[in-house]
């Protein structure tokens, strides 16, 4: 029985460092990390290929086939209900259909009790009806792999000022995505020597590359996106002060919308919420949406561009 026990928990060591490594490892590296002899290992990797893994073999190492690899979880009652949160805001800001989403949110539906799994099963449709946009797919597909890989991604940019089409070679560090729920990629940005971060939509297409590359030591996506009101990341950053009315005070001081937020309550009721940030221009929407409630103090830029917006707006409304 103690051999039996040793020999699963081996095979799911084996199967977890051959995900881990994206080159792949040799079989002397495996059996040095599990404390056995190579054809030990040798019949490991048989094992769990005929289990269905999907395993590669090269030039003497062996790893994972990503895209046709399932992994196995265990979750507690009160993680899945973590998973279902998700899953709600998953299908509240997907706005096309991604058919992995959809197969995911089903597969994991079969796991939880009801109503839970009919909750998420709903999700899956939802998503499931939205439009398909298959060119966003393929991107999204190449360039995930890409980074579980770390192999550089060529990648077809569309300008959303001048339309215009760039070629750029990347070496994706992050995926991430927006309040909005849109994807971005980040990454180090060969054709100008640099971090920088494209928005899924705006790619008209991604191509694999074979070059690959390392993900500086000291990069931290928490410390990269620290300074950012959503995505958009700099070394500068910007303060934004403003005014919302009494109101809506409660509403401010219910969350806490950036780590740098400083709130201050007024007297005749309202609050000063002071934020310090990279991109102003990214809170644009989120300060719209706050309508009369809000003013902007500063920065100026910012406070000229909502006049000059307010003024468009009356005209419009007014037939001035």
């Amino acid at each position: 029985m103690s051999r039996s026990i040793g020999r699963a928990a081996r095979l799911r060591e084996i199967e977890n460092l051959l995900f881990h490594h994206a080159e792949g490892m040799r079989v002397t590296e495996i059996a040095e990390r599990c404390d056995v002899d190579r054809r030990t290992i040798y019949r490991d990797i048989a094992l769990l290929s005929d289990a269905g893994v999907p395993i590669w073999q090269s030039d003497g190492r062996y790893g994972i086939i990503r895209d046709q690899y399932l992994a196995t979880i265990r979750l507690s009652f009160h993680e899945a209900i973590a998973l279902y949160i998700a899953t709600r805001l998953l299908s509240r800001h997907a706005d096309e259909h991604n058919p992995h989403t959809v197969s995911a949110l089903n597969k994991i539906a079969t796991a939880f009790p009801r109503p839970l799994a009919d909750h998420i099963s709903q999700a899956a449709e939802a998503i499931r009806t939205r439009p398909h946009n298959p060119t966003h797919i393929a991107v999204l597909e190449t360039v995930s792999l890409c980074w579980a890989e770390h192999r550089k991604v060529k990648l077809w940019y569309r300008s959303p000022s001048s339309g215009e089409v760039s070629e750029r070679v990347l070496a994706p560090y992050l995926i991430e995505t927006s309040s909005s729920g849109a994807v971005y990629v980040i990454g180090f940005d060969d054709s100008v020597g640099e971090l920088r971060t494209f928005n899924l939509d705006r790619l008209e297409r991604a191509s694999r590359l074979s070059e690959p590359y390392t993900i500086p030591a000291d990069f931290d996506p928490a410390r990269h996106l620290a300074d950012a009101w959503g995505i958009m990341a700099g070394d500068d950053t910007v303060s934004v002060e403003l005014i919302f009315s009494p109101q809506v005070s409660s509403l401010i001081q219910e969350r806490i919308w950036h780590s740098s937020q400083q709130l201050e309550p007024l007297a005749d009721g309202s609050i000063r919420f002071v934020v310090t940030v990279s991109d102003y221009r990214e809170m644009r929407p989120w300060i719209r949406s706050w309508g009369s409630e809000v003013e902007v103090i500063k920065p100026d830029d910012l406070r000229q561009e909502l006049i000059e917006e307010s003024r468009r707006l009356f005209e419009m409304y007014h037939g001035g």
